[in-house]
Formats: C-alpha cells, structure tokens, sequence
C-alpha cells in the first residue's frame, strides 16, 4: 500500500485535540469532518459573531469542549493575518474560515 501524501497523510494531533477525538493521529482531512461532525450534531453554528446557537451560519459558538481546542490556536498565516483565540471564551464565537488555523494549531 503506498503511503498517505498531503492532506491524507496522518499528523499527530495535541493533547486536547487527541483527547477530544479519541485518537492520536488523523489525517487532517478526517480532522476537520470531525469537528464538523461535532459541531453539526451539537447545533453549534449561528449566523452572528458571538450569537446564541442556531444550528446554521457562518460561525461556530465555543462549547466547554472546543474552547479546550480553539484556545490552542494562535497562528500567523503567509500573508501575515493572525489569528489568536487564545482569549477565547464559552459562549463566543469563531468565524468558520478559522477551522483551518484551528486544526493547524492542534497537530505537531
């Protein structure tokens, strides 16, 4: 079998991350249907930054299990945006765009 290239090759994960999805190596491709999967089947989406639960919209609100990932997250991209969420609380939200520095944040 030839080896996983790219994003289906497995990364391993961090300690929160790994604690969060029972597993301590997933291609990042698994890792993003994941936490969608999580945040999907738990309503956590609403259409306004910092808005209550609604099950659909661009942002994800932080439960008491993600905001254990997100505030792991505190990355520059090549173009020089940062994104901290390093102050992030329960309750607030993260625009959607920002899963990929999420999962970024959270692999080795």
């Amino acid at each position: 079998m030839a080896e996983e290239k790219g994003l289906n090759k497995p990364v391993k994960l961090k300690a929160e991350l790994a604690a969060f999805l029972g597993v301590a190596s997933l291609p990042r491709t698994e890792i993003t249907k994941k936490l969608w999967d999580y945040i999907k089947e738990n309503g956590l989406q609403t259409k306004t930054v910092n808005g209550k639960p609604e099950n659909a919209g661009k942002f994800i609100v932080a439960d008491a299990n993600l905001i254990k990932i997100f505030k792991n997250t505190r990355t520059t991209s090549k173009s020089g945006k940062v994104t901290d969420l390093t102050g992030l609380e329960v309750g607030q939200t993260i625009d959607m765009m920002q899963m990929a520095s999420v999962v970024s944040a959270n692999i080795e």
